[in-house]
């Protein structure tokens, strides 16, 4: 998606959140990821590697293949 598609998804996204609707969103934007979501799965081979917050997910991560797939983006 171009920035202006992003910005409409996200802002739709976080309209629903506000009315306390639940979610379940795929997508490798991280930052889109970690502007709207309470919980964040990390998958690799079809298998949950990682679960947390936001937080614990990009500042902490606790496995090295979560690690270098986030080195791979800027958010």
């Amino acid at each position: 998606m171009d920035p202006e598609m992003v910005r409409e998804v996200l802002d739709l996204v976080l309209s629903l959140a506000k009315e306390e609707r639940t979610m379940l969103i795929v997508t490798h934007e991280m930052a889109f990821a970690r502007a709207v979501a309470d919980r964040i799965i990390f998958m690799d081979g079809g298998k949950i590697v990682e679960e947390g917050s936001p937080e614990e997910i990009f500042e902490h991560p606790k496995t090295e293949r979560l690690s270098r797939f986030l080195k791979t983006f800027t958010y």
